[in-house]
């Protein structure tokens, strides 16, 4: 059996964060059994699609690297979720319903007087075909209701939750189309997951009661359901839900200089018994994903350590990673040279402009007669050597300095700066040209 997953946003808006992470977990599952990662676009509802919406979603996973191996749209799709609905209405499992919104909302409230849990009681089933024709003709239109099998338990096996049981006599019979004709999210989801030969879907445990229902839902299709993973939400670095992480998404991340290892890293391993750690190459964290090692806690989101980790990450990445990134005619010895002070990739400008020059510095007048020995001292060494080694032990044999008093000069007049990266690597890309200019 070919593992196959699925990833169905709606492009009714931009992936925020909590998506990305799910696909990335749909996407690690496939890969890690040789499989299939699939993107299904959610577009039911016309009025809130966007195609604009469509091409971000496939760009966001683009820069990702979470490449599907197949899309689908369910907008073109309606011939088979009709089918499917006229054999369910055939089969009994399907029935109109004639409520308004205001008549539900009435019976909830009326419930709820009584200590009661608001759940739908049925009454469309009551009708005759003369109520139904009667309430039509009057211009009443029906929405349509799943009609649940109360006999038997809903179980099943939760590949993060564990064992799952629910009561169908709990659960209201869910409205799977509306009167306008147009579907709810409940039953083409469960026809498309039937249909695509979907094996494992990995959702948010807010789905978790939906799952109930669309396993009866596959069962009345005579469809094998897939396994379902249900995992932890996302919370914010508070510990609880944040309206922050909402519009977290791609943009914001690229915008931050965040490297999509980063994100990868992070949202691979929260939520687990693993810990994050800057893992760059993707097959490290398709080999260690598990769901038998996720947690029901929630999963915690902190934006500061995913800032923490991208410079690590960055740390980590080779000259051909980045060289479309980097300033014109900055190389691999100087992007090996400044890496380690950067925490994102464009930081990396600044330390060009430091090499390249010009620079501006603050020079100490105690200093002058130390400056003045160092660029005499550096116009006079072989430069194919180690210079940076030899002007600061010459130094120190004629002046006598150590220490802060002897590096620290020397890095404000060739840097302008007080701090960055190692002076042995920096010096020889400065050259000697520029060395004795900034000296002098």
């Amino acid at each position: 059996m070919t593992i196959r997953t699925r990833f169905a946003p709606s492009p009714t808006g931009l992936l925020h964060v909590g998506n990305i992470r799910t696909a990335l977990h749909n996407w690690l599952w496939a890969a890690k059994h040789g499989g299939e990662f699939w993107l299904r676009i959610d577009d039911t509802d016309p009025e809130r699609s966007e195609e604009r919406f469509v091409d971000a979603i496939r760009a966001d996973l683009g820069w990702l690297g979470l490449n599907p191996h197949g899309q689908e749209r369910q907008s073109e799709r309606f011939a088979l979720y009709e089918a499917r609905f006229e054999a369910l209405r055939a089969a009994g499992r399907v029935y109109p319903a004639y409520e308004t919104q205001a008549e539900l909302d009435l019976k909830r409230k009326i419930a709820a007087g009584r200590n009661l849990p608001p759940l739908y009681d049925r009454a469309a089933l009551a009708l005759t075909d003369a109520d139904r024709a009667r309430l039509e003709s009057e211009g009443i239109a029906p929405h349509w209701r799943f009609k649940l099998e109360h006999e038997t338990p809903i179980e099943w096996d939760d590949l993060i939750r564990g064992p799952q049981r629910f009561d169908a006599k709990t659960m209201s019979d869910p409205v799977i189309r509306r009167a306008d004709g147009s579907w709810l999210y409940m039953l083409p989801s469960a026809i498309d997951d039937a249909e695509m030969g979907i094996t494992h879907v990995v959702r948010g445990e807010d789905h978790v009661s939906n799952t109930a229902l669309q396993l009866q839902m596959f069962d009345a299709m005579g469809a094998t359901p897939p396994a379902f993973a249900h995992e932890a939400l996302l919370t914010g670095s508070e510990g609880k839900l944040s309206k922050r992480l909402g519009s977290l998404g791609v943009e914001h991340f690229r915008g931050s200089g965040i490297e999509p290892e980063a994100v990868r890293a992070l949202l691979a391993r929260i939520g687990t018994s693993d810990s994050v750690e800057p893992v760059v190459e993707v097959a490290t964290l398709i080999e260690g994903f598990d769901f038998s090692r996720f947690g029901r806690a929630p999963a915690r989101f902190d934006e500061v350590e995913l800032a923490t980790l991208n410079a690590r990450i960055v740390h980590q990445l080779d000259f051909a990673r980045v060289a479309s990134r980097l300033p014109n005619g900055m190389g691999a010895a100087e992007w090996a040279a400044v890496r380690p002070n950067l925490t994102r990739i464009d930081e990396a400008g600044e330390w060009w402009r430091v090499i390249e020059g010009p620079i501006t510095a603050d020079r100490d007048p105690a200093d002058a007669d130390f400056l003045a020995a160092a660029a005499r001292i550096a116009a006079s060494l072989d430069w194919s050597a180690e210079p940076w080694g030899a002007l600061t032990a010459q130094l120190k044999a004629e002046t006598g300095r150590s220490g802060k008093a002897l590096f620290l000069p020397l890095r404000r007049a060739l840097t302008g700066l007080d701090h960055g990266p190692d002076m042995k690597a920096l010096v020889p890309l400065i050259g000697q040209t520029r060395t004795v200019q900034r000296l002098s």
